[in-house]
This record gives C-alpha cells, structure tokens and sequence, in this order.
C-alpha cells in the first residue's frame, strides 16, 4: 500500500472518530471499494480465459528475417519475372548459334488456269516447201502407174501448241553462309551478352526485393515494440487513474485530475488503435510480398541489442565498386556497343553463301505437250551491297559515337556509385549515434518517471508533471525502437550497396 493511501485511510478514520455521522459514508466507500474488487476479479478471469484461447498461436511458425527473405525469392512475382527473362535470354542465345547451320527450305506451287499461258501456231508448210518441191515428180509418177493417192492428205495443217495451262512445282534448298561480314560470329557474341547482362539485372532484383523485405520487417517490428510501449505507458495510466480514483471519491483531490488521466489515456488508446491498424495492413504487405496468405503471422520480435559498429562493416568503396552489379551492367553496355559497330561494318560486306536444291516439275499431264521432269543442282551466291555504302558508313560512324557515349556514362555513373556509398555509411553513422542518444534518453525518461511517480505518492508533486514524464518514457521507447529498426536497414543498404 502507498503512502498516499495509507494517508487516505487515516485520514478516514480520524473523520469517523471524530464524527459519528460519518459511518454512513464510511460504509458506501467500503461498498463501492468492495464493488471494484468484484469487478477487477471478473476482469482477471476474462483476461485469463482469452489468454487461453491465444496460446495456440504461440504454436504458429514463426517467420524470421531469413525464412522471409528466402520466401520472397522463391514467390515474389518480381524475382520469378527475373529468373524468366535470363531463360529467355538463354533461348536468345540457343537461336543465334543456329546461324552456324544450313538453313533448309522447301517451297510448294500448284496452280490451274483458265487457258494456257502460252499458245503460239506453227506454220508447217513453210517449213516442208523444199520437201514438197522434191517429192512432187515422185507422186506424180506414182500416179501414172496407177497408184491411187489423194493430194487432198497432202495438205499439212498448222500445228497449235498450247502449254502452262495446270501444274505444280516443288523444291527443298539448303543454303550454307560461307562469309557474312562476321555478322553471325557477333550476332552470337551478343547473345551471349544478353545472357550476363540478364544474369545481372536478375541480381539488381533480387536485391531490391531483399531490401524490400527487410524494410517490411523491421517496419512490423517497430510497430510491434511500439505495441508493447503503449501497453506499458497503459498499465503506467491505469495505477494512476486507480490512485486519483481514490482521491477524488475520499475528497482529497478534485475530479480535474481524474480528468487529465482519463484524457491521456483516451489518447493512448488512439495511438494504439493506429498502431494496431499499421501493424495490420504492414503484415499484409509483407505476406504478399513473400507469397503467403496468412496475414495474422508471427514474427521474431527480438529487437537485437548487439549491433555491429559502422567501422566494423566498413569496406573500400573503389574496391568494392567493381563488384556492384550496376558498375557490371555499365561495361556490358561499353561491350554491347563495341559488338554493334562490328555488326554495322559486316552489314557492309559481300555475303557468300552456298548451297544445293531439289527440284520438281509436272506441266500439263495428261495434254499434248506434258512435261514430268525432277532434277538435283548446286550454287553459289555472293551478294554485294553496293549503294547501302554510303548509308552504311554513317551508321557505323554513328555506332561509334555510342560507345563514346557508353563510356562517359560509365565515368559518371562510377562517381556517382562512389558518392552513394559513402553517403550510405554516412547515414549508418549516424543511425548508430542515434541509438546510443535514444538509449540515453530513455535512461533520462525512466528516472524522471520514478521521481514524479515518488513525488506524487509523497504529495510534494502535481499528476501534470507525472503524466507528462509517463508520456515522454513511451516517446523515448519509440524513438529507440525507431532509431534501432533505421540502422537494420541502413546496414543493409550500406551491405548491399558494397556487394557484401
């Protein structure tokens, strides 16, 4: 018991003594004091009951940093989009390497038209004057002798030749490139390219989602720790309310203080349902983000208290620049822009090829003139392009500009990579003070609470004072968990920002 309620009581007993009368309301204090014991024991029964029905859920997995980060690499829909794209790259490179090989076609024409597409006469008698000027004395002798000849089947006509009026035509080719201009050795060269450069933009994602992830965490633990600073701060209300409760009903304080304490405490029950409200919908962006469909999960709410100092984390920045997957992606690019300069210039270049066909032809079956004929042949082409000159050499001049340009971007970028790091361990330094000013101040905050807590029960201090050093313990404790959650992910930026 209090000192403060120890003067209460005495307080009461003089009364009584001192003024029969008095019993009366002695006796309804004594009522409503036993009023209150029933009431606070049936609320320990039902906070017993629901702390039944909560144990369960101590049962449920527990997700930690690592099992979610591992989840989101696994479900996320931005790390499965990653992963596809370096196997359609990988299929980008499959096809170029088919250059190598023949390429084999095989062509199929039938066609019917309504007359033929060729018809020419021939004039036969013409052709046959001298022959008929030879065997004209033999006929007639013939006739002499009395052979019977009829001069009317002498008479040949003109022949017509009709042609192409149906058919079909078939051919299988295969054509081997000899010389392309290097276009198919370079062409290959790029795809491969591709390859990397999707292998890097895939380890880009993976560590933007890492970061995500993290971010979320950490965002769901502080609002957690902020849960249990309120339910402290509340717990801290509540025995103040239960004293000025006390004092009002015996008469010794007036009910402006039973006021103030009931006002703080609606306050914090705003706060709690805010922070409640932000727990929620931060579990649910966490749970999409990791492919599960639990909202209501658990999380290690450990908040660590061994940090790693910023110099122990602290690498070279130079060093460390060559393996970040962005400086990578910077001479990919430098490369890329090489390879197509090369690739313009064989654009430029004759283009040999051979190759050999199988052919087939049916004209006309079945008419006076039908043609059935199937035969192999070989080849080679060569191709010049000779008026794409002109234009071509602009667009390998232009191809080397992008180089030019690929390698300035490359220096500013370099610089500007340089500059993040060290603004990032900057930030971790500075979330590291951070912590050790909060810590102080909660040690600050704790003891100012003690002394207006003891100052009040001693009747030398005002609630005011005790309200508002109550207030700024729950600040202190949040600025703490803030300041601890904000170096977690600093380090993880500083960490993935020099590849560690």
């Amino acid at each position: 018991m209090t000192e403060r309620t120890n003067k209460i009581k005495n307080m009461i007993i003089n009364n009584i003594e001192q003024h029969p009368a008095a019993q009366n309301t002695c006796q309804r204090q004594i009522q409503m004091w036993s009023n209150q014991f029933h009431y606070r024991m049936k609320k320990i029964v039902v906070l017993f009951l629901l702390a039944m029905t909560i144990i369960p859920v101590s049962s449920q997995e527990i997700y930690t940093l690592d099992k979610c980060k591992e989840l989101s690499l696994q479900n996320n829909a931005k790390a499965k989009n990653s992963q596809l794209a370096v196997e359609a790259a990988e299929q980008t490179k499959k096809m170029a390497f088919t250059k190598y090989f023949p390429s084999i076609s095989a062509m199929g024409v039938g066609f019917e038209a309504n007359k033929p597409m060729m018809s020419m006469s021939l004039d036969i008698s013409s052709m046959l004057q001298p022959m008929m000027s030879a065997i004209t004395p033999i006929v007639s002798w013939l006739m002499q002798q009395g052979v019977p000849i009829d001069l009317s089947s002498l008479n040949l006509q003109s022949p017509k030749i009709e042609a192409l009026k149906k058919g079909m035509i078939g051919a299988v080719t295969a054509t081997q490139p000899v010389f392309a201009g290097g276009q198919i050795y370079n062409g290959n060269r790029l795809a491969k390219l591709g390859v990397q450069v999707a292998e890097l933009q895939k380890t880009m994602s993976e560590d933007d989602i890492l970061l995500t992830v993290e971010q979320d965490y950490w965002q769901i633990l502080a609002l957690t720790d902020n849960a249990k600073t309120i339910a402290e701060s509340e717990n801290l209300l509540n025995r103040a309310l239960k004293d000025v409760t006390n004092a009002v009903e015996a008469g010794v304080t007036n009910r402006n203080d039973l006021l103030k304490v009931e006002l703080k405490l609606n306050e914090l029950q705003s706060n709690k349902l805010q922070v409640a409200n932000g727990l929620q919908i931060s579990k649910m962006v966490l749970a999409q983000f990791i492919g599960i469909d639990n909202y209501n999960f658990q999380i290690d709410t450990t908040l660590s208290q061994n940090l790693p100092q910023p110099i122990e984390v602290q690498v070279d920045h130079r060093s460390a620049l060559a393996q970040r997957p962005e400086y990578r992606l910077l001479d990919k690019n430098i490369e890329a822009n090489k390879l197509q300069v090369k690739m313009k210039t064989g654009e430029n270049l004759p283009t040999v090829a051979v190759g050999a066909g199988w052919n087939y032809m049916n004209f006309d079956k079945g008419g006076t003139m039908p043609i059935d004929n199937n035969f192999g042949m070989v080849f080679a082409t060569v191709s010049l392009p000779i008026s794409d000159w002109w234009g071509g050499s602009h667009a390998i001049k232009q191809q080397k500009l992008q180089v030019q340009i690929a390698e300035n971007d490359k220096r500013n970028a370099e610089e500007l990579l340089l500059i993040q790091m060290q603004q990032l361990f900057n930030e971790l330094q500075e979330a590291y003070l951070q912590i050790q000013l909060a810590q102080k101040t909660i040690d600050t905050a704790l003891e100012n609470v003690r002394l207006n807590e003891d100052y009040y029960h001693a009747g030398t201090g005002i609630l005011t004072d005790l309200l508002d050093a109550q207030t700024s313990l729950q600040q202190a404790r949040d600025q703490y968990t803030q300041a601890v959650t904000d170096y977690h992910i600093k380090l993880s930026q500083y960490k993935q920002a020099t590849f560690q």
